[in-house]
């Protein structure tokens, strides 16, 4: 595109993004720069997107935590990608808190379904569990719960 690029150019591309799933505002930013879209351009898209109710980064978020949360992925690597793309962490803590409960039976299952039903007695088992747990996003202090 051209550094001249104009509104219309932009929402459209803008549309047909977002046509395929949610994306944040950042996100979608960054996407239609590195189309070389025009900087001004882009805000104003943005902002006419934003005000349609097509483009909202709760709903986003909603989306994005209940897709990761169902693949298995903790709260803590949610909440690091989730700020790659852009997203407050007023938003993300908002969206993250309505699965309090359910973080450690998601931990407990991730673990199950990896290694099985006992939790084995052998410390560098335990520890090579632990780090893949963790490495799912689940916070140390919650593993370690796990294995008491």
């Amino acid at each position: 595109m051209t550094a001249k690029s104009t509104y219309n150019e932009v929402r459209k591309k803008a549309m047909d993004l977002l046509a395929r799933r949610e994306h944040s505002t950042e996100e979608l930013r960054r996407k239609l720069k590195s189309r070389e879209f025009d900087t001004d351009a882009i805000d104003a898209a943005l902002r006419s997107l934003q005000q349609d109710g097509l483009l909202v980064d709760e709903r986003f978020t909603e989306s994005y935590v209940n897709r990761r949360f169902n693949a298995g992925v903790g709260p803590l690597k949610i909440r690091f990608e989730l700020r790659q793309k852009g997203v407050a962490d007023s938003v993300t803590d908002e969206f993250l808190e309505s699965y309090a409960e359910r973080w450690d039976q998601l931990m407990r299952a991730q673990r199950s379904r990896k290694y099985g039903e006992v939790i084995p007695a052998d410390y560098t088992e335990r520890m090579k569990q632990a780090r893949f747990l963790q490495n799912r996003g689940f916070s140390p202090e919650s593993v370690m719960r796990l294995f008491r």
